[in-house]
């Protein structure tokens, strides 16, 4: 077989011998290897189903409270260019599982999910805190970034009402990736609470928080509508409706993104109000 394929290729011009070889394995294992991948990625609604506050539900969050303790035990005597280096690497892992999950999306679900493009404000501050470590403009900003990605990411993880919908499996490749995502970002929040700047910026903390509000107005603006087979309502953020869709539909975007202004920025002081206490002795 081997010999026939070569002879077949010797034939050809060297721009179609790829084409030829990519042809033949499809033929004989490409689809193969997707089906293989998606039966291993797909939701599995099979047994044990995920719920909020379950069992699974609790390990996930236990998971990443003992990650916590080991990180910020690990870190408390060591030099601080030993802490950056450890908050920059979790953050970079972060991100790993952000962008890796663009390309397995389509092996487990059969398209790109938009929900996860980065308009919520988990999702954002992970882009926002990868682009810091490369942007100086960005870099006075990252504690204010961290903050509001601590506050965000383990909101959901106490709550992650967007895996619970889909009710599926507490290891389906859905489950461990975004829980998992969000954990590691709550972890590189707390780590930067705790060892990054000790001086308070609040301006900038509402400075990042107003910002992501506007970018996820304009996210939801721009993705939300009807054209052709295209049907799609967002509500990134929670700017367009509130969470439990209290507020009437004609009210809500009015008051959703200054209520979530008001609501973040009051939870952000409280954590800088804490944090303070513990790093008051440094």
């Amino acid at each position: 077989m081997g010999a026939v394929l070569c002879q077949r290729m010797r034939r050809r011009p060297f721009f179609l011998q790829y084409g030829a070889g990519c042809d033949m394995l499809k033929e004989k294992g490409g689809e193969g290897m997707y089906e293989w991948l998606h039966g291993l990625l797909a939701d599995r609604k099979d047994g044990v189903l995920f719920s909020c506050f379950g069992l699974w539900h609790f390990g996930y969050i236990a998971v990443a409270l003992v990650a916590a303790a080991v990180a910020l035990l690990y870190l408390k005597n060591k030099p601080q260019a030993v802490r950056e280096k450890v908050m920059r690497r979790v953050l970079y892992g972060a991100f790993f599982l952000y962008v890796a999950d663009f390309f397995l999306m389509p092996l487990a679900y059969g398209e790109i999910d938009m929900e996860k493009l980065p308009f919520h404000a988990c999702t954002a501050m992970c882009v926002l805190c990868f682009c810091s470590y490369h942007n100086r403009f960005l870099e006075k900003l990252r504690p204010s970034l961290a903050l509001l990605g601590f506050v965000s990411n383990f909101v959901y993880l106490i709550y992650p009402a967007g895996v619970m919908w889909h009710g599926v499996h507490p290891l389906s490749y859905r489950v461990v990736q975004t829980l998992c995502f969000h954990g590691i970002m709550s972890v590189y929040g707390l780590l930067m609470l705790t060892y990054g700047p000790k001086e308070t910026r609040c301006g900038r903390d509402l400075a990042v928080v107003v910002g992501m509000t506007l970018w996820a107005v304009l996210g939801n603006y721009v993705y939300n509508g009807q054209a052709g087979d295209y049907d799609h309502f967002f509500n990134w953020f929670f700017v367009v409706r509130d969470p439990f869709y209290i507020l009437p539909e004609h009210i809500a975007p009015f008051v959703m993104p200054v209520l979530n202004v008001a609501v973040f920025f009051g939870v952000e002081m409280v954590v800088r109000w804490l944090v303070g206490k513990f790093r008051k002795g440094e």
